[in-house]
């Protein structure tokens, strides 16, 4: 196999398992047994033992002494501290965007805001509603150009979904979220900083209020 190959497999199991861990395809607390994810993936295990590690670095699983690995836990203070955290962050990154974005970006943002308002005309589907939530951030992200600070959001965003409470099923909560990245992606076509810092701190702080109230 080249080194691009075994590249793109480490990519690829890397991804599987952390869409399993955010989809709660394997639960805080499960034991990410390597033999095991290897059997059930149908790879060999060394792009799974590298994927463990990169969960281990996202803040998605833990390492237990003698035990091998296991799914992180996060309970409801903890998840209110990486949602302050990221409050923050988030605005820096929308108002870095606000100046970058193109004609084709808030094209990009439009149609993802698209699609999850026809996916609150479906049932909840955790694994698609948290990767589509994940890509909208992702994105904005992306476009601040700043690398620090898009590593730091992408653990923190990543942590917030690994909490199993009713934050990210509720339908009340989802049309929130879709009106609160609507005004996201306002501010953004703006193109005015304070504005885009603003929409994506109130979105990140709206969840706080949210989780408290549960």
């Amino acid at each position: 196999m080249t080194d691009t190959a075994v590249a793109l497999l480490g990519e690829s199991v890397h991804r599987q398992l952390r869409q399993l861990v955010l989809s709660g395809g394997l639960a805080p607390g499960t034991a990410l047994s390597v033999p095991g994810l290897a059997n059930r993936l149908g790879v060999s295990r060394s792009p799974v033992r590298e994927a463990v590690q990169q969960l281990i670095y996202e803040g998605l699983a833990v390492a237990v002494p003698h035990a091998g690995a296991r799914v992180a836990t996060i309970d409801d203070d903890q998840v209110c501290d990486v949602l302050a955290v990221r409050a923050v962050l988030d605005g820096l990154a929308a108002a870095a965007a606000a100046t970058r974005v193109t004609v084709f970006d808030l094209a990009k943002l439009n149609a993802m805001l698209t699609a999850q308002e026809e996916n609150m005309r479906g049932g909840t589907d955790t694994a698609r509603d948290t990767e589509l939530d994940l890509e909208f951030h992702a994105f904005i992200r992306d476009r601040s150009a700043n690398s620090t600070l898009a590593g730091e959001l992408a653990r923190l965003e990543a942590q917030a979904h690994l909490y199993r409470g009713d934050l990210w099923r509720s339908e009340a909560n989802r049309r929130i979220a879709l009106r609160e990245h609507r005004r996201i992606v306002e501010a953004l076509e703006s193109g005015h900083p304070d504005d885009a810092r603003a929409a994506a701190e109130g979105h990140v702080r709206g969840l706080i209020t949210r989780l408290l109230r549960q």
